[in-house]
This record gives structure tokens, sequence and C-alpha cells, in this order.
């Protein structure tokens, strides 16, 4: 494609004419090769916005409510805890990059002054709950329940620096 077609054309080209079911592994590494040097979190929009099923860890995590995030740290812990089986570490890999980079732009805005101060507290939240994620992805599902049980309606009671 010519250089000159915008990334969102040269997406919607491509969709037009694979016609994937899916953004799979072998989509998501074909638009990267065909983009490049196109950033994952752009691409990553351009493909959420499709409404196709998006798998993980490609996906990424998603973090607009905690619903969201429970349910997209715990897709990604199916994943991790497959590629660990699997010895494919370079996919373990990939699956806390992205809970990282993830917990890197919930602390922004929780530190960003123009973000509000209840946003704030809810992304600090956020970036607790991708730490425990990654201290210990494996019992994460039981620790979010048991941090639930404990929260406040809406934005959870925020948890301590110390706890694991």
């Amino acid at each position: 494609m010519a250089k000159s077609t915008s990334i969102k054309r040269q997406v919607r080209d491509y969709l037009e004419a694979a016609r994937p079911q899916a953004i799979t592994a072998a989509v998501w590494r074909e638009l990267l090769a065909r983009l490049a040097p196109v950033s994952e979190s752009y691409l990553r929009d351009l493909l959420r916005a499709t409404g196709l099923p998006f798998e993980q860890p490609y996906a990424g995590i998603r973090q607009h409510t905690f619903e969201e995030l429970e349910q997209s740290l715990g897709e990604m812990q199916q994943v991790y805890a497959e590629a660990m089986a699997a010895g494919d570490r370079a996919r373990a890999r990939s699956c806390r990059r992205q809970v990282i980079a993830a917990k890197d732009r919930a602390r922004f805005l929780a530190r960003n002054p123009r973000t509000a101060p209840e946003k704030q507290a809810q992304k600090e939240e956020m970036a607790q709950w991708m730490l425990v994620w990654l201290e210990n992805p494996e019992v994460f599902a039981a620790w979010v329940a048991a941090r639930k049980r404990t929260g406040s309606r809406g934005c959870p009671q925020p948890v301590s620096e110390n706890m694991p």
C-alpha cells in the first residue's frame, strides 16, 4: 500500500479484503508487519473499534471500568498460564508487557493534576489491581474477589501498598 494512505484506511482495507472472524495472532502479526512502524496501542485502538472478537494478549487490558479490568486481567491470566505451561516465554512476556503498559497508563492518569479526583482514585486502585496481577497472576482472581467484598460501591477502597 502507498505510504500516503492513512493507517486507519489501510486497516479498513485489510479487514475488508481478508474478512477475519476475529483478531487473532496471525491477523495481529500481519497488520503489524504491513503497517510498520505503527504503534501497537494505536493499532489496538483501531481494531477494538471494529467490534471483532479480539484474542489476548493482543486485545490488551481494558480499564474503563473495574468490571472491564477484571475481565481483561482474567483473560490475560488464562493466556499467561497457557504460555507458561507450554514454555512459550515470548507469549508470557507479551502478557506481562500488556499489563505493565496498562498499569503505567492508569498511574499516569492517577497522578495527572488535570484528572478529576474521583478518577484519580479509581485509576490508582486499578493500578494496584494490576500490580497484584503482576506479582502473582495465579492468585489474582481470588484476591480481587476478596478485594471487592471489602470495597465500596462504584470505586473499591484503596489497597495498602504492602498488600500482596
